[in-house]
């Protein structure tokens, strides 16, 4: 038995047979973590709680100021939604590569097997 659950993958994918591809393993728990950071609060209509809301940082500066706040935003909302992980830090810096984005490296274990696991987001901004 799979530690980590297994679900439709997303996005959704087909294989060759024509069948729905299945997420199971560590990529379904990146996958839920994709789906968490880019879910808005208020999308889903019956847990409209859910989601890290992070387009309300669209037309912020790329300050240090705003990357504080979206740590948080990303730490809470995956503390919530996603029990499968225990979040090491999450660090937000401008994106080298573009001026009006930040990225976030998330770092987090794997509750299960303890196995450390990173992954980053780039988060669209204003510029700053």
């Amino acid at each position: 038995m799979n530690p980590f659950g297994k679900s439709m993958g997303f996005p959704p994918r087909v294989g060759p047979d024509g069948r729905m591809r299945w997420s199971e393993g560590e990529a379904n728990v990146r996958e839920s973590i994709a789906i968490i950071l880019q879910t808005e609060e208020g999308e889903r209509v019956q847990l409209a709680e859910f989601g890290a809301g992070l387009g309300r940082y669209l037309f912020e500066p790329n300050t240090p100021a705003t990357h504080v706040r979206i740590a948080a935003s990303i730490e809470d909302a995956l503390r919530r939604w996603e029990p499968r992980i225990a979040l090491d830090g999450v660090d937000v810096a401008p994106d080298r590569s573009d001026a009006t984005a930040a990225l976030a490296t998330i770092a987090y274990r794997l509750v299960a097997t303890g196995a450390g696991e990173r992954t980053s987001v780039s988060i669209p901004l204003g510029r700053g």
